[in-house]
């Protein structure tokens, strides 16, 4: 069977928002799950790129638990790197064009300011290393005909995000503490497959930061999200030392779009907006 594009990582929200963009638009895509395509695993991954031959592979494959990822770092490690590997050199064999999604917690957060794609990385967590090692191993293997995107504090369809946790907190107490010293911008996966799609087609190439206008503390994201549903819960700003997770997060790490919105001379909307859009989806506003 051969299909245009070929999306790994079926079941995660980022996958999702491509599968329903591309039944809107009927565009032929093929979508694989975990255990239909193994990143992991490098001659399956040869194989049935090989027998697809799609023109484009859009990488949703991720391991995203941040915080597990400091005790089990080798498997973040083979998804995040080895897996990039494995579909760069299947790419390459076929001559496909990859998209992959790296993160902003590449950054150590000390800039003070908005990141740009020239910044150094100094990522803090084992997670953001993988994540890194995974944009480094796809550059050396693909000169071009790829395109990596730093996104941030993605959230849509699915478990695995911020608001999901918020609602689930909110329904078990009657204080949520959230931190205000955190800060980066909330992204909704719809935007980012939108953007992707577009950049695709006008056969951009390179490294990319993928986010709306503006940006927020986790704590404003928190209120937001509460204001837009309706929920009456005492939210408390903290210091997100106060929670003692097993990995550190950048104080800022909120990033620049002007190359991309140049590149695509395109308009972005605020992250607010965005949120606003997915609220009512939920019911809220």
């Amino acid at each position: 069977m051969k299909a245009k594009f070929l999306i790994t990582g079926t079941n995660g929200q980022l996958a999702k928002e491509f599968i329903r963009l591309f039944s809107k638009d009927d565009i032929p895509f093929l979508a694989l799950s975990r255990q239909e395509l193994d990143v992991c695993n490098f001659f399956s991954v040869l194989n049935i790129l090989k027998e697809i031959r799609p023109g484009v592979v859009i990488n949703c494959s991720a391991y995203n638990n941040v915080d597990e990822a400091e005790s089990r770092f080798y498997e973040a490690l083979k998804v995040n790197g080895l897996g990039v590997y494995n579909l760069a050199i299947a790419c390459m064999e076929i001559g496909a064009y990859l998209i992959h999604y790296s993160t902003d917690y590449v950054f150590d957060g000390k800039k003070g300011s908005l990141y740009a794609e020239e910044d150094k990385p100094n990522p803090l967590s084992k997670y953001a290393t993988t994540k890194l090692i995974g944009e480094n191993l796809l550059k050396e293997i693909l000169s071009d005909r790829y395109l990596i995107f730093r996104v941030s504090w993605v959230y849509g369809d699915g478990t695995q995000n911020f608001i999901y946790k918020l609602i689930s907190w909110s329904r078990q107490r009657d204080i949520i503490q959230v931190a205000f010293n955190e800060v980066s911008v909330p992204t909704h996966a719809s935007f980012i497959a939108l953007k992707s799609h577009k950049a695709i087609k006008k056969g951009l190439q390179g490294l990319y930061h993928l986010v709306p206008m503006g940006y927020a503390s986790r704590f404003e994201w928190a209120k937001k999200v509460f204001e837009g549903l309706g929920i009456k819960k005492d939210i408390q700003p903290v210091s997100k030392e106060i929670f003692n997770l097993p990995a550190k997060r950048p104080d800022f790490s909120a990033m620049d779009s002007t190359k991309i919105r140049t590149d695509l001379e395109d308009h972005f909307t605020h992250w607010e907006d965005l949120l606003k859009g997915y609220l009512k989806s939920l019911g809220g506003l």
